[in-house]
């Protein structure tokens, strides 16, 4: 395969940032401080832990870099494509981040209350407001921010398979699989929830076409120029 040099392959770490922030925040750091259907329980380890919650909060914000980093990169690589189109996915990219950056503030908040419920001799008033602050939380960091994720990641893979820069499968992986994930998230902000393997599929794709990206490059093309341009020229070689 042709390949760009060096300078295209900022496009695979974006993917690669994004996937492994985001699946550490989701998988092993909220599993840390969770007690599924007991608020009581949760809002106790997190006031034991506390560093737990403070480290999730920062992987978020982590996760939030590398979401703007990857919109944008996208864009500079597709816009020859269809500008109007990478445009509107870059604006729900940033969305997204401007909805998972505001879910920390619910973060924060059951941290603090966790911590006075703690000291406090475990109130049902601070109990409430500990509920109350996690499923706020929950529904901005996760359903809404989900739901403008979709449309901008289908919006870009269509681009993305449009344009060739990689194969075809690696695309259409990506852009078919976005799909059953919009379907859940509109379902469950109707308070219906699909099983977990609705999800599946797609979940692996990020950190496997960040892989491919780093590893192969992508195809050289006119579209890729203003990539190049994000890079000193010294670092091009």
């Amino acid at each position: 395969m042709n390949t760009t040099n060096n300078t295209s392959k900022v496009l695979g770490a974006a993917f690669l940032l994004q996937f492994v922030t985001s699946f550490s925040s989701g998988v092993f750091l909220k599993q840390a401080w969770f007690v599924p259907g007991n608020i009581g329980e949760t809002m106790l380890k997190i006031a034991d832990n506390p560093w737990l919650m403070r480290t999730n909060i920062l992987v978020d914000m982590l996760t939030a870099l590398g979401v703007t980093a990857l919109g944008a990169l996208l864009f500079i690589t597709l816009r020859k494509q269809n500008e109007k189109i990478a445009l509107t996915a870059l604006g729900f990219y940033l969305l997204e981040v401007a909805l998972l950056a505001a879910s920390r503030l619910g973060a924060f908040s059951l941290l603090r209350i966790s911590q006075e419920f703690a000291a406090a001799g475990h109130p049902a008033y601070l109990q409430t407001l500990g509920q109350v602050a996690y499923e706020s939380m929950d529904f901005v960091g996760n359903t809404l921010h989900m739901l403008v994720f979709c449309p901008g990641g289908i919006l870009f893979y269509y681009l993305l398979y449009k344009s060739g820069l990689v194969p075809h499968a690696l695309s259409l992986w990506g852009l078919i699989t976005v799909f059953p994930m919009l379907i859940g998230t509109v379902s469950q902000m109707f308070g219906y929830t699909l099983p977990s393997f609705f999800y599946a599929p797609y979940v692996p794709f990020e950190f496997v076409i960040g892989v491919w990206i780093l590893v192969k490059g992508i195809k050289a093309s006119s579209d890729t120029a203003g990539l190049r341009q994000l890079i000193p020229a010294g670092a091009q070689s």
